[in-house]
């Protein structure tokens, strides 16, 4: 038996003091940990310095004793309230305070409140906790050995097995693999990492006795779905509770799941009858919250001789953590992982996936990408290049070759999803003509005759965003339409509110442009408003690149249902039929006498003051958009490497991505989110990396090893676009924001194996680090 004192884990360090007489000022730059109520005090975690361990007493007596000290909150506090544990985001529920055991190092084991950071900090140093070890399991691939110890004692079924998903016609693909002479297989692991936002998770919880009022000041992707799962696990009438996101300081899938120091702080307020603030540490958000990927899988291609690809094979081990708190699709335990076949044909394909329960953090969030869909273009682009190297051909024109064709679209894939539109072939026609290709793998050859290490990668990869159709996806049991209300006012200014909530993506700009375009308002006379539900209609948040193609198509769909209003008004106006009347925009004409016409403006201001008998006066409209099917997005992206024989280390010369995002709202947004993603694609190949060892402890819980690129490391992006538009979404958009982050991983990995390919080397792991490299290159004698 062991008694640990500290609630210190990888160095996290106390949280910084604010000026007490600040104010929140929603819009101006400030964040949640900005937000200063009257009366606040502050709460601060206990965390398990243990992987796994029997809890075995939480003794706070000697923290209460601190002056400052009002409220210590235990897991068998909660239990009372049987608010020990919350659902997940999957089918499953996680423990919000240790109680029983703790199951990964950094665990929540009570929560400390007082009047300033300072001395809650102070005092959960002094919560003792007594510790019994137990195994530790970190291994996913032994997590179902007979031996493995049982994490989940919670559960009925006694295994650390989660789930077991499959989709295509199995008899089918083996029946491909059987005949076909050409076979090729990869086995690839998408690392644990983390998306690592600028601003941690946190949150300001204060309830009103007076009015039973709850509101969460919460860094939030979600506030409409968080403010629901709140007042179910709460308990607390959804009308009394108000969620509001500031400005949130990046999210990336991070700031999606509900935190145990979310509800921790909703209790205290609730308790202590103040507002209650917690922020959390960067340590902390790195050891605890949301990660992302951890899958490991192995890709089979069948091909004839010829190199036509004929069926894909996919098994997958899902890393899940303590719990499965996995932000998937309910249908989806393992997301839109089945989009792995990619921008080729296959006529058949069949894909499994097991999920399993380790000593690590939970999580499985969509770190920038639509659920699971980074691990899926990850795996097709390597298994196509190990692929081509067998068949010995070019991997651009054996793409070339495999490409699904234009005339085959609306395309049904073999696991069962519908492509809307592409152009493959001329993504990638367009890269090779920007990279100038040919000429590159000469100079390769000439490099390669001096002894010198270049490599050249392609990743032409297919996305699967704006989730959702309600027939098909849903959150927590909540259909992932979208919403936008509109609201011109007399003097033809409007506001727009949306379910959505923006943290850096530029929805300010983009709905505005949007409403511009449908309505003739000049785009600064348009006021974008998100992330309070107390006023924007009900939505389920941005993430997965869902903004555009459902929000996006929201506010066109609502601008339409105005101007179908206001073509009634101007008909009054103009004393003529509606029929008579044409739309240019920012304004209705009377069919060839285009002098006799309306301004939207007029008749915004006629909608209060001059409206026809029988209309409803005012000038607004409210939609809930449920597209009829995904956008599928598509690019080609070429990586140029050069690589240091003598240290390993490796220089990303030339990068050029072109992108495919249908029809364009606004070209520096979409530049600016091209290059963002693809700063984080390169971070992922090259840096990052949450691993455990033996005994679970975190290696990468801080950034002294958890790399984030500077503008030293990233390269001068080069981008280019093709418009394919989706032929179903009300404008043709597709989003954007998180191809880069899909296509580009793919693309650096192929370019350095490509490198050392004459080596014999047909694959490395992510991340290929300087010293990696450097022991291929000893192990095949190119060093001493």
């Amino acid at each position: 038996m062991i008694t640990k004192t500290s609630p210190e884990v990888g160095g996290m360090g106390h949280p910084i003091k604010r000026k007490e007489d600040a104010r929140f000022i929603q819009g101006k730059g400030n964040y949640v940990d900005d937000v200063h109520l009257p009366g606040m005090v502050y709460g601060y975690m206990v965390r398990s310095p243990y992987a796994h361990a029997r809890l075995k007493s939480v003794n706070t007596e000697k923290a209460k004793q601190l002056p400052g000290v009002l409220a210590i909150i235990t897991g068998e506090d909660l239990a009372k309230a049987n608010l020990a544990w919350m659902p997940t985001l999957f089918f499953d529920k996680q423990m919000v305070l240790a109680t029983g055991k703790v199951l990964f190092q950094s665990q929540e084991v009570a929560f400390v409140v007082a009047e300033d950071q300072y001395t809650a900090a102070d005092a959960a140093e002094l919560v003792d906790v007594e510790y019994e070890e137990l195994p530790v399991l970190v291994d996913p691939h032994k997590a179902t050995d007979p031996d493995a110890p049982i994490l989940r004692e919670d559960r009925e079924e006694k295994s650390n097995h989660i789930f077991h998903w499959e989709v295509g016609d199995r008899a089918a693909t083996d029946k491909d693999f059987q005949d076909s002479p050409v076979k090729a297989t990869v086995h690839a692991i998408a690392q644990r990492c983390h998306p690592a936002p600028l601003e941690t998770c946190g949150c300001v919880a204060d309830y009103n006795k007076a009015t039973e009022k709850l509101t969460i000041y919460l860094t939030s992707q979600a506030p409409h779905a968080h403010r629901t799962l709140f007042s179910i696990v709460g308990r607390i009438p959804e009308q009394n509770i108000r969620v509001v996101s500031p400005d949130i300081g990046g999210g990336f899938g991070n700031k999606v799941p509900i935190y145990p120091g979310y509800v921790c702080a909703v209790v205290a307020s609730l308790t202590l009858g103040v507002p209650v603030k917690w922020i959390e540490t960067r340590s902390e958000n790195l050891q605890s919250t949301g990660f992302a990927r951890d899958y490991h899988m192995t890709a089979e291609i069948a091909a004839d001789q010829n190199g036509k690809v004929k069926a894909l094979r996919v098994k997958t081990l899902a890393d899940h953590g303590a719990f499965n708190a996995a932000a998937q699709p309910t249908k989806f335990p393992a997301g839109l992982f089945s989009v792995c076949t990619g921008s080729y044909d296959f006529a058949n394909s069949f894909c499994e996936v097991d999920g399993v329960y380790t000593n690590k953090a939970p999580g499985g969030i969509a770190y920038r990408c639509s659920f699971r869909i980074t691990e899926a273009a990850y795996l097709i682009e390597r298994a196509i290049d190990v692929l081509a190297a067998e068949l010995k051909m070019d991997p651009a024109e054996f793409r070339r070759k495999n490409f699904i064709q234009p005339n085959q679209f609306p395309y049904k894939t073999p696991l069962g999803w519908t492509y809307d539109s592409g152009n493959y072939e001329g993504a990638l026609n367009k890269a090779l003509e920007m990279v100038g290709y040919k000429q590159l793998r000469k100079e390769q050859e000439e490099k390669r005759r001096k002894g010198e290490l270049m490599g050249i990668g392609i990743s032409s990869f297919t996305e699967a965003v704006g989730a959702g159709p309600a027939h098909t996806f849903d959150i927590a049991g909540i259909k992932m339409f979208d919403s936008a209300e509109i609201r011109v006012h007399p003097t033809g200014k409007a506001i727009c509110r949306m379910g959505t909530k923006s943290q850096g993506q530029g929805h300010e700009t983009t709905y505005a442009q949007i409403v511009a375009q449908e309505l003739g308002i000049p785009a600064s006379d348009v006021i974008i408003e998100e992330g309070d539900t107390d006023t924007a209609p009900y939505g389920l948040g941005t993430y997965a690149s869902r903004s555009t193609p459902t929000s996006g198509a929201a506010t066109a769909m609502a601008a339409r249902k105005i101007r179908d209003k206001a073509k009634k008004i101007a008909a009054h106006l103009l004393e003529c039929s509606e029929e008579d009347l044409e739309w240019e925009t920012g304004k209705f004409f009377v069919k060839g006498a285009p002098s006799k016409s309306k301004t939207i403006q007029e008749i915004a201001f006629a909608a209060y003051t001059n409206i026809p008998e029988g209309l409803e006066a005012g000038l607004e409209a409210v939609d809930y958009y449920d597209p009829p099917n995904l956008t599928f997005p598509f690019g080609t992206y070429i990586c140029v490497t050069d690589i240091d024989k003598g240290t390993g280390e490796i220089k990303v010369r030339r990068f050029v991505a072109v992108d495919d995002c249908g029809n364009v709202i606004n070209p520096m947004i979409v530049e600016g989110q091209i290059h963002g993603g693809l700063t984080e694609g390169l971070a992922i190949a090259f840096m990052q990396l949450i691993d455990y060892d033996e005994s679970g402890n975190v290696q990468g819980g801080t950034f002294m090893d958890y790399l984030i690129p500077t503008a030293v490391e990233t390269p001068h992006w080069e981008t280019g676009s093709t418009c394919t538009p989706s032929p179903h979404h009300p404008f043709g958009a597709k989003g954007v924001g998180e191809s880069p982050n899909v296509g580009s991983p793919a693309a650096f990995v192929n370019s350095v194996v490509d490198a050392l390919s004459h080596l014999g080397v047909k694959h490395i792991d992510m991340p290929i680090t300087p010293w990696k490299v450097w022991n291929i290159l000893k192990e095949k004698g190119v060093v001493n």
